[in-house]
């Protein structure tokens, strides 16, 4: 068989085996980066870099509670998720152009705000409501787990800054929070997809999991034939290394003092 590469479907092969498009291990992230304070008119900001993918997540700080939470004494966490029109290869227009959200848009929201929640002492935050905005600037594959990641720092900024102005007792994050997606390709478990590989995906996976290794959400989709359980465990044990150098970066920037939770101390 010859070994010289062909394109194939979008993606890259030679001698028959998958090439990444950027000849990455199969095993290995896209070059990371958070820039915090991006938007320094927000409580708390970070611009969030994965490979091609770029994010940019607010958290807004609001006085007041949704109707269900009024008189708990309970804060809420929310969230909006867009694309500008030219984050991909051809324009996208603008949802409000056409007059409604699309479903893509409201799952991915209600993921990100469902992941923040889940490690938010939403007692400590009292009756208040953080918005956080995640807009792609570039997609590349992974928008909705970079959101989820840049927006844990946006989230832990917003915190400090209320904490320096005494309006907080004490810090609500109990634990960090990071997601990436892995998925089969060709046969191959590949870690942190881009375009070309989700969109030729056989299972396409996102992970959500915090610092002390316990999982938010897991969504798994085959797009061919059905997948085992021993797919399912081995995507998840390749997500889990991924997760922990994203939270090894969130940790360099927010230097949170957690408290102990499930036998575990955050970092």
């Amino acid at each position: 068989m010859s070994s010289t590469p062909k394109l194939l479907s979008g993606l890259l092969y030679s001698g028959g085996k998958l090439v990444r498009p950027d000849r990455r291990p199969a095993d290995e992230l896209r070059p990371v980066e958070i820039v915090p304070n991006f938007i320094t008119s927000a409580e708390g900001s970070a611009l969030i870099r994965l490979g091609e993918t770029q994010v940019i997540c607010t958290a807004t700080v609001e006085d007041g509670v949704p109707p269900f939470q009024k008189g708990t004494g309970r804060g809420w966490i929310t969230s909006e998720y867009a694309m500008i029109p030219r984050a991909t290869e051809d324009r996208t227009p603008r949802e409000v152009t056409r007059g409604r959200q699309g479903g893509r848009s409201m799952e991915i929201q209600r993921l990100i705000g469902r992941s923040l929640r889940a490690v938010t002492d939403l007692e400590a935050l009292g009756e208040r409501t953080i918005w956080i905005d995640c807009d792609v600037i570039r997609a590349d594959g992974g928008t909705r787990t970079a959101s989820i990641t840049g927006s844990l720092v946006a989230l832990g900024l917003a915190f400090q800054r209320l904490a320096g102005l005494k309006s907080l007792r004490r810090n609500p994050i109990k634990d960090y929070v990071a997601a990436i997606s892995v998925g089969i390709v060709g046969g191959e478990t590949l870690l942190d997809l881009v375009y070309a590989e989700d969109s030729n995906a056989d299972v396409d996976m996102n992970v959500v999991m915090t610092g002390a290794g316990r999982l938010v959400e897991v969504q798994a989709t085959a797009e061919g034939k059905p997948y085992s359980l021993a797919d399912l465990n081995k995507l998840i044990e390749v997500a889990r290394p991924g997760i922990e150098k994203l939270l090894g970066v969130q940790r360099s920037i927010l230097k949170l003092e957690l408290r102990e939770a499930d036998g575990q101390v955050g970092r």
